[in-house]
């Protein structure tokens, strides 16, 4: 199975419209979204091509091979027009022989990790940073920020298939960092 993974597009029609090419392009089975879809919040700038309703328009056409969890920037008015669930606080994924977590990273993250077994892994998004991180055996990634990146990383998002993660710079598809399995 074939997942593409993206967090914090933060209303931002500019930068969704890449994330949908890279969907076109990648044609993952399922797309993680691990939350902030509609708004930028109150510490974010706007970010490039701020337009939530255009972002409703682009994403509600694939609810149905979108799987998301709740950031802290979504509310219940963001569900009420969106054609898909995005109220989960966390959300997993049985692969073969580990669970995968998804969360945006505002409740579950690096620092306060969810009931996982050792070799579980926890996707998440929030701090618009990219990173892999150990914690006693269980694995934290974040994919980074599809329209907000800090600690000047890039616009990103993840591929997951055949066992390995790869992170991608959303403006050139180039892959900057990886993890296999």
């Amino acid at each position: 199975m074939k997942f593409l993974i993206a967090s914090d597009i933060h209303g931002s029609a500019y930068y969704c419209d890449l994330l949908l090419k890279e969907i076109e392009k990648e044609k993952p089975d399922k797309v993680l979204l691990l939350g902030d879809i509609l708004y930028h919040g109150p510490r974010n700038d706007l970010p490039k091509g701020y337009a939530p309703k255009e972002v409703i328009d682009m994403l509600n056409p694939l609810k149905d091979m979108l799987l998301c969890v709740r950031g802290n920037c979504d509310a219940e008015v963001d569900q009420m027009v969106l054609q898909f669930p995005i109220m989960a606080d966390y959300n997993t994924v049985k692969l073969a022989d580990r669970v995968l977590y998804l969360s945006h990273g505002h409740i579950y993250g690096k620092e306060n990790l969810p009931e996982m077994n050792k070799g579980d892994i926890l996707l998440g998004g929030h701090t618009h940073v990219p990173e892999i991180v150990d914690v006693d055996g269980k694995i934290y990634m974040n994919c980074g920020s599809v329209s907000i990146p800090k600690e000047n990383s890039p616009h990103s998002f993840m591929v997951f298939e055949n066992g390995e993660f790869l992170w991608k710079n959303l403006e050139n598809g180039e892959i900057y960092k990886s993890f296999k399995l």
